[in-house]
């Protein structure tokens, strides 16, 4: 028997979770994938360092049997996965299990990952409540008095959870002596508890893979899933795994990423800010041909991101898989009809958009957002669940067109450099409060903000980029705004709340990550380092 040790401290009902079943199934999993993990980690930095010798980024000539073979398919989807025209996500925090539950929304992207900061208490809490969410038991009680309990006037959403990327360790659990791979913990334990009791509901096993940059990435969750299945004794296909393209490299591989999920596989989506968050990532010395304008003038119609999202839907269908939308993050605001009205109309122009485009259903951040989605896709879909039958055909995408950043329109200016400083630094002390999912400016925010901000303003200061007031980006440009943006948040929020939250700690976080001279290829790790 391979040992274990839990390193982390006592959680409430983390005995439910952490049994000594469950901790021998997770030693299993890192046993025999934790090394191959660590490889593919080394793969991507050799290819990385490729990229930056050469300045290309390729469709992989070695696997254009796969890609050129007309006759494969994905395994065809489970009766609750057969419609997903709403998925709204969040953390598993209780409050939020229950609302995303009963929100009327198709699916639950319920969020280990990005939406998540990886406290112990959060890891195993988060486990807790998807337990009791899979066994229609969950509940909470606010401090106020207020309780919230799941529906029965209505379906509840079907449930796919997000774990960590292949990047992120788990320190509280020990192998040999060496954390595992968060991503196996993440898995491990939800399918551990929950897989059959999940098939005995008429459901099953669900995954939203996220940050895989290879086919060989995906081939190596199939074998996690393979092996999960046989050891547990739960059907063989049991699994379904829709994997999330956000990184660049992944964009030039998502047939194979089908193909190697195949038994397991039920779709891509197409996400907005890791995307670009991995664009600025690999081409950050490529020059200005891939510096892009202010994040938020960075549309879904940009022509690099047209030709990504047609890419996907055209690729999904043509396998017999999901094309899934990116975010809607807006939160509506009880006291700003004004700011509502003009978000929700791009809001729903956003999922026109998608629902024209032939995705197949999209993603929000509220509930209140749900009918909206909901709305547009009931207008194209009709009495169909899923557009599987439009293969779009007419749709051909070259590498090129996939770098084309040098196209998007828009500028850099100051307001855009202020806005990435100031989400920046809220979200990370929120972050390192122990909480994913922030609400900042009328958006629910997670980590993949903070990285596109923090990226952005490194890239424009590598590149010496000027701003619409003539000002040059430089590390002390961003020192001054600093001062000025946390005396504006101090303001907003009050001197004992300012004073109460990390907000030093995450200065001194987004430094590191935003103005060193050796770009940190994911914020997370040090980020981890800091936190409980």
């Amino acid at each position: 028997m391979v040992d274990i040790t839990v390193a982390g401290g006592q959680v409430e009902r983390g005995e439910e979770i952490l049994t000594d079943e469950a901790l021998a199934f997770l030693a299993e999993l890192q046993e025999r994938f934790g090394a191959r993990r660590d490889e593919l980690l080394a793969a991507r930095r050799e290819r990385r360092a490729e990229v930056a010798r050469t300045g290309r980024l390729d469709f992989l000539p070695q696997t254009r049997e796969v890609r050129d073979d007309p006759s494969w398919r994905v395994a065809p989807a489970p009766a609750d996965l057969t419609d997903r025209r709403v998925e709204i996500t969040g953390p598993t925090e209780r409050k939020m299990t229950v609302n995303a539950l009963n929100s009327g929304a198709n699916v639950w992207l319920a969020d280990l990952e990005d939406a998540n900061t990886p406290h112990w208490a959060n890891v195993v809490g988060g486990q807790v409540n998807l337990a009791d969410a899979v066994r229609r038991k969950v509940s909470f009680s606010a401090p106020g008095g207020k309780s919230y309990s799941l529906r029965d006037d209505g379906p509840l959403a079907t449930i796919v959870v997000r774990p960590r990327g292949w990047h992120l360790d788990e320190r509280h659990l020990l192998v040999g002596g060496r954390p595992m791979v968060g991503a196996l913990v993440d898995f491990g334990l939800h399918f551990f508890h929950n897989a059959a009791e999940l098939l005995s509901r008429g459901s099953g096993p669900y995954f939203y893979l996220p940050k895989m940059e290879s086919h060989l990435e995906a081939r190596l969750w199939n074998d996690v899933f393979t092996f999960a299945e046989e050891r547990l004794g739960i059907p063989a296909g049991s699994v379904r795994a829709t994997v999330l393209i956000e990184t660049i490299p992944a964009a030039f591989e998502m047939e194979e990423i089908l193909y190697e999920l195949r038994e397991h596989a039920s779709g891509l989506n197409a996400g907005r800010w890791d995307y670009l968050f991995s664009l600025i990532k690999y081409f950050r010395d490529a020059g200005r041909d891939f510096v892009l304008p202010d994040r938020n003038a960075v549309t879904m119609t940009a022509p690099c991101m047209r030709a990504y999202t047609e890419l996907l839907v055209r690729t999904c269908h043509k396998r017999g898989a999901f094309a899934m939308g990116g975010m809607a993050a807006f939160i509506p605001s009880r006291r700003n009809p004004e700011v509502n009205e003009t978000a929700l109309a791009k809001v729903r122009a956003d999922k026109e958009r998608e629902a024209g485009d032939g995705f197949d259903g999209s993603w929000v951040a509220h509930p209140d957002l749900v009918p909206i989605c909901k709305e547009v896709f009931d207008a194209v879909l009709g009495d169909r669940p899923n557009q599987l039958d439009r293969l779009r055909d007419d749709v051909q995408v070259t590498a090129a067109q996939l770098l084309d950043v040098k196209a998007t329109p828009g500028e850099v200016t100051e307001e855009g450099l202020r806005n990435n400083i100031s989400v920046a630094l809220q979200y990370l002390a929120s972050w390192l409060g122990g909480n994913g999912a922030v609400a900042i400016f009328n958006l629910m925010e997670d980590a993949a903000t903070a990285e596109i901000s923090r990226s952005q303003i490194w890239q424009w200061i590598a590149n010496e980029v000027r701003l619409d007031t003539g000002d040059v980006v430089t590390a002390d440009l961003v020192h001054r705004i600093e001062d000025e943006e946390l005396a504006r948040i101090r303001e907003a929020l009050g001197a004992e709340a300012f004073d109460a939250a990390p907000f030093q700690a995450a200065r001194e976080l987004f430094e590191t990550v935003a103005l060193a001279e050796h770009y940190a290829d994911f914020l997370t790790v040090p980020a981890y380092e800091r936190i409980d």
